[in-house]
């Protein structure tokens, strides 16, 4: 389904697998490269839509590095030798079930490990499209969101309503949403919201009406 397009860049989102993640192809139209998000599931399906769009898949763009989030890394590196990009802080988490938490699920799953790291301060980009990261860890320990005005895809880390879980390891209440308060509500009402699970958001809507960003934190 295709959740935004403008003269340069198309994002289109799946939900996939067990656990419902939002899986989104990105893709540059001035270059046909293409970003895979997230693929957790449904693999031939986002591969059979890029080669719908013509678009060529040069990057696998984890989030954060939990399994429902990654399970797929592996078979789409195998198709089509993209990158592996995510935070060095959660790529052990790719090739590990019992850090990724699949192990628990009685399904242990891995990703081959990563080929490029996130970092802060550093853009990345896809074909001519540039993306800011942000760290925001709590949800994860290196949990990332990618802006691109108007579009942020932000993970795990905030929900229309909500915000991550904080209760497995590594996650932080406190941590999460001083980091969204401090990194992810300065920017713009307009800024759409693309989340790891559940509808799209705005970062206005948020900030007026999300019950865990209305207190004070101090982080």
């Amino acid at each position: 389904m295709e959740a935004y397009k403008d003269e340069n860049m198309v994002l289109e989102v799946f939900e996939v697998g067990a656990f419902m993640v939002n899986c989104y192809i990105l893709g540059c139209l001035k270059t046909q490269i293409a970003a895979i998000v997230d693929p957790g599931d449904q693999s031939d399906l986002i591969l059979e839509r890029c080669r719908d769009l013509n678009l060529t898949p040069k990057f696998i763009l984890n989030t954060h590095g939990h399994a429902d989030h990654i399970a797929d890394n592996g078979y789409i590196k195998k198709e089509t030798r993209a990158d592996i990009v995510i935070h060095p802080l959660d790529a052990p988490m790719l090739t590990d079930p019992q850090l990724n938490m699949s192990a628990m699920f009685g399904t242990p799953w891995t990703s081959p490990p990563a080929d490029l790291h996130f970092k802060e301060g550093e853009n990345f980009r896809v074909g001519a499209l540039e993306f800011e990261v942000l760290h925001l860890p709590g949800h994860s320990r290196g949990s990332v969101c990618l802006i691109h005005d108007p579009i942020a895809i932000v993970g795990d880390v905030l929900f229309a309503g909500s915000i991550g879980r904080t209760d497995f390891p590594g996650g932080s209440y406190e941590q999460l949403v001083g980091n969204i308060m401090r990194k992810l509500l300065p920017l713009e009402d307009h800024v759409q919201v693309y989340s790891g699970h559940g509808p799209a958001t705005t970062i206005g809507e948020e900030r007026r009406h999300n019950p865990f960003l209305l207190e004070t934190f101090t982080p």
